[in-house]
């Protein structure tokens, strides 16, 4: 809303020729500054349009093969983290019938929104749920530490009624995001990955505790496991890995 107020201001500014209370003299509005708006105005009208962006995996979902009988088919959902397992060098599960269904910048209302199409309509035998970490960021708003737990809970709800085992991952360690500097990100994470864990012990749930396994003495992520504080070095995914296919083995009751 912040952002479509400045944008009104812009345009009324611009349509004004900038007159102030004085009536100053009219200007013509900056090119550079009138390009900005557009451009923010464009994006806006992308993210108003696909809010949860269901058009990110629509045809990939179209095109992918039903599972075999007896696969042991794998969604690993969430957002960036997810997304770019498997780029940059990273290996995603090579020989595996895993299936990555990350949506970068995704918070976990847009989550529950996509969960029936990108999930529970490919049929996979477990879910691995990695989210929450743009809630603290603020991605698509305020949110609080319930929201996040609220919509934890709707996911694990849909993805029970339809016979899916869930795999619940910590949030990845943080002192700060690049994209939004300042939120001081550590305890909430902590917290919430605390609530995470007793939530998973009380109703029969998998926590997948990738935290501990990365984060160093300042609610950061070690510095050899990130490229940027936030997101994972092949290093980062190579630890991750065997965590995750323990997770999914539990799941399967494979072990």
């Amino acid at each position: 809303m912040t952002i479509l107020v400045r944008v009104g201001f812009l345009a009324c500014w611009a349509a004004l020729g900038g007159m102030g209370l004085a009536q100053t003299a009219a200007a013509p509005t900056p090119v550079p500054v009138q390009r900005d708006a557009e451009k923010l105005i464009a994006a806006m009208q992308v993210k108003l349009d696909d809010w949860a962006q269901l058009g990110h995996y629509r045809e990939a979902n179209k095109t992918l093969a039903p599972a075999a009988v007896g696969e042991d088919r794998v969604v690993f959902y969430g957002a960036s983290m997810t997304e770019f397992w498997g780029r940059n060098g990273s290996e995603f599960f090579p020989g595996k019938p895993y299936v990555n269904r990350g949506v970068s910048g995704q918070t976990t209302p847009q989550m529950v929104a996509r969960f029936r199409q990108d999930v529970v309509n490919l049929h996979p035998k477990v879910v691995v749920i990695l989210g929450g970490g743009n809630d603290v960021a603020g991605n698509t708003g305020p949110m609080t530490a319930e929201m996040t737990e609220d919509n934890w809970q709707s996911m694990a709800d849909l993805a029970r009624e339809n016979g899916i085992k869930v795999v619940f991952a910590s949030l990845t360690p943080s002192t700060d995001f690049p994209w939004r500097r300042g939120l001081h990100p550590a305890e909430k994470i902590r917290a919430l990955n605390v609530w995470l864990k007793g939530y998973c012990a009380s109703h029969g749930l998998i926590y997948l505790d990738y935290y501990s396994a990365l984060t160093n003495a300042e609610g950061g992520m070690k510095e050899e496991y990130t490229v940027d504080g936030v997101h994972a070095s092949v290093k980062g995914y190579e630890v991750m890995a065997p965590l995750a296919q323990a997770a999914i083995d539990k799941a399967l009751g494979h072990q």
